[in-house]
């Protein structure tokens, strides 16, 4: 049996028991949470629909598999990696560049097989261990995991163990991330961190703003003093990249890194209440990225010369929707803009949507196609209005362990650079 198969059976199993689940309604919380890029209104209306709606039990169902598989792992932290950032300090995080390969074999006076080249798409094994990425980004979806779960079922594990994640990550003195990211994407022997390394937390850390956000509404185990302390490292995180070389130099790329940006300090801005700053920014991103970024015919220039050019077209766009997804909370419709050459948000899920529906191929270099990268960007943009969006959604492949979107409806990238 394939492991896609067998991963099939499991959820097939898991589905037949989480059907019967109904959610804990004395453990409702009171508040709608107020999320950066979820839409905390629509959560609580999700959440009092479950008890009637199979589709959304089917849905839960999924979603507690994952948060269930997360209990008995982490918590992580930066202090663990077997170096310190090249500075020396255990707190700082740490990652290596993905797409740069040693062009030697090791020497006892070469470690690292010096110089690095670069193989664009061609992920190099070797950033996977020993610094911070795997772990950050296992922080990220476990608490996201967690928290929905704890808000559709009110299972106070849940909940505690998302608490539990973030304070070592992120608050504990003897654990925590220094609020940075002056060494991420480092390149061994040639640059001790890079700008472009930002992208390590802005595809999703906006999860891990939505998670808090989700738990303050009530969780057990998560206190005033942890959320004080939570908007305190976002505050000082949001400093950092609207003040230090690297945060300027990421601000101003042209590409994905600028959209990715926008998008994660619009989120932290209104997340640590600063909605001018959030506001200012998605009103920004139309003639900054959407202008250059997009073109009349709605592909991403850009994003298809990568040789990864289906990735990359939808990861640009799960950043531009999720940056949607945040204007409607300062009162910016950046679905109904378009541009001097009639560029849009539309537009460009539109160009996607024949290969996304498997109407026809991807004619565009991709290393690894997967037809379930673009679903959630599909179904963004058929909530914002877009007919032909909402016409190619029954036609979208699910990703692996199901499609969340009713529960979580906000894009995230769902194929991997690693696989």
């Amino acid at each position: 049996m394939s492991g896609r198969t067998r991963a099939a059976a499991l959820l097939t199993a898991v589905v037949a028991f989480g059907a019967l689940l109904v959610p804990s309604a004395h453990a409702a919380p009171s508040k709608v949470p107020r999320t950066a890029v979820l839409d905390g209104v629509r959560l609580q209306q999700t959440r009092a629909r479950l008890p009637r709606d199979p589709r959304l039990r089917h849905a839960l169902a999924a979603l507690t598999a994952r948060a269930d598989a997360w209990l008995d792992q982490g918590p992580w932290t930066v202090v663990d990696k077997p170096k310190p950032a090249p500075g020396g300090n255990v707190h700082d995080y740490l990652s290596q560049a993905p797409y740069w390969w040693p062009t030697t074999a090791p020497t006892a006076d070469n470690p690292w097989g010096c110089p690095y080249v670069q193989r664009d798409g061609r992920r190099n094994p070797e950033v996977d261990s020993g610094t911070d990425r795997q772990d950050a980004e296992k922080v990220f979806d476990a608490s996201y995991d967690l928290s929905l779960a704890w808000y559709y079922t009110g299972r106070r594990s849940y909940a505690e163990k998302a608490g539990q994640i973030l304070r070592t990550w992120f608050l504990d003195p003897a654990t925590r991330m220094n609020p940075g990211l002056d060494h991420a994407q480092f390149i061994p022997c040639k640059y001790d961190g890079r700008a472009i390394g930002i992208i390590d937390f802005s595809q999703s850390y906006t999860s891990v703003l939505d998670a808090q956000a989700i738990l303050a509404t009530g969780a057990p185990g998560w206190t005033p003093a942890d959320r004080t302390a939570m908007t305190r490292w976002n505050e000082d995180f949001r400093d950092w990249l609207t003040d230090s070389d690297f945060g300027r130099q990421e601000g101003a790329a042209a590409n994905n890194h600028g959209t990715f940006y926008d998008m994660q300090l619009a989120a932290l801005a209104y997340a640590t209440g600063d909605t001018a700053l959030a506001r200012r920014t998605v009103l920004d991103a139309r003639a900054r990225r959407i202008d250059p970024q997009i073109a009349a015919d709605g592909s991403q220039p850009q994003e298809l010369a990568r040789t990864r050019s289906w990735h990359y077209s939808t990861f640009d766009l799960v950043a531009y929707t999720r940056l949607a997804a945040i204007g409607r909370h300062v009162g910016v419709d950046l679905w109904a803009y378009a541009g001097p050459d009639g560029q849009s948000l539309s537009k460009a899920v539109d160009y996607l949507l024949p290969a996304a529906t498997g109407a026809a191929a991807w004619p565009h270099p991709e290393l690894e196609f997967h037809r379930y990268a673009a679903a959630d960007v599909v179904h963004a943009a058929a909530d914002a209005g877009d007919p032909s969006a909402r016409a190619a959604v029954p036609k979208l492949e699910a990703p692996p362990g199901g499609d969340l979107w009713a529960l979580r409806p906000a894009a995230e990238q769902l194929d991997s650079i690693a696989g």
